[in-house]
């Protein structure tokens, strides 16, 4: 969880945007070997859980699918499964749609319906149909999709429901997985927030660029101003970071408006980094018995920053920076 941590601080610094749009990554080529050896591992894991056949395990399976073993027709399949016997299930819905955005042939419309379905309250439902009226270039479209997105009263990625999820499900299976895959709960964390990180957090490049041109439409600035504020109270800390980028645009750079979101960015950067501090085990035989306090907290709190400060708290740590409050 602190890798987790500092890659989201480490795109906010980037930009999501550029990320989101296909900034060229760091990380080196993996030698073939140990792809070959990943693909056979988390293959066979995907196997396990698939015979389970239950909601949960099958979601799971097809995340290691399209992370590990790059079988994305084989994913896609498992989650609409997974779906179908969950129809109710959110975050196995969204886990889904992100699943089909980046399939070739998907149907992503009817993805993103049932979506919408399934969370109406829910505005980042919108996202992927944004992305397209945004290729399209079509204004009118784009001004109605982020209307609608506007109208929601959260923008939820559902990230710690689906890691939860994933790390109970590979706990169930545990017995039946590849010797020395995903055996602590330490390991299961850190695989499946691995995956989340590739997976849960979709594209916001074209909804930073529809945003980014509403200096010339009053009425565009205003669903961006609310969209934004929506954004903040997000439950993962990629989507409140953007939340901040767009308001700070409508705002001119001198503003005490966007003193004040820079300040309130600074403060939920300071929390995230300040309650990492406390994943990292100083101790190799206590990283068990962190891993399972940062599960328990997640799965109280649907939100990242809640988490973040209820680990504060649990160390009875400020939770603000000492700037803040001297």
């Amino acid at each position: 969880m602190l890798t987790r941590c500092l890659l989201v601080l480490l795109a906010a610094t980037w930009g999501w945007a550029a990320s989101a749009a296909g900034a060229p990554g760091v990380a080196a080529p993996r030698p073939a070997s140990r792809s070959a050896d990943k693909y056979r591992i988390w293959s066979a894991a995907a196997a396990a859980l698939v015979a389970r056949a239950d909601a949960n395990s099958l979601a799971t399976a097809a995340a290691l699918r399209y992370a590990g073993a790059n079988l994305k027709p084989s994913a896609l399949e498992l989650a609409a499964r997974a779906s179908e016997l969950a129809p109710l299930d959110a975050s196995i819905s969204w886990l889904h749609l992100q699943l089909c955005s980046g399939t070739p042939a998907c149907n992503i419309r009817d993805a993103a319906t049932v979506m919408r379905w399934v969370d109406a309250d829910n505005g980042a439902a919108w996202l992927q149909s944004l992305a397209a009226a945004q290729k399209d270039r079509d204004p009118t479209e784009i001004d109605r999709i982020l209307a609608d997105m506007a109208h929601g009263v959260r923008f939820d990625f559902y990230w710690n429901r689906i890691v939860v999820l994933m790390v109970d499900a590979l706990h169930a299976a545990r017995g039946d997985l590849p010797s020395g895959f995903a055996a602590s709960d330490s390991a299961r964390l850190n695989i499946v927030s691995g995956i989340a990180n590739g997976e849960i957090i979709p594209p916001l490049a074209a909804l930073v660029e529809a945003c980014r041109e509403s200096g010339a439409a009053p009425e565009r600035r205003e669903l961006c101003l609310k969209l934004s504020k929506i954004m903040q109270r997000g439950d993962t800390v990629a989507a409140q970071l953007v939340g901040f980028s767009i308001e700070r645009r409508l705002h001119a750079p001198d503003s005490k408006e966007a003193r004040a979101i820079a300040e309130r960015r600074h403060v939920l950067e300071w929390r995230v980094a300040a309650a990492a501090k406390f994943d990292a085990a100083l101790l190799p035989w206590t990283k068990n018995a962190r891993a399972r306090a940062r599960l328990a907290q997640m799965r109280a709190m649907p939100r990242e920053e809640d988490v973040c400060m209820a680990i504060l708290r649990e160390n009875k740590m400020a939770l603000d920076p000492p700037e803040v409050h001297p």
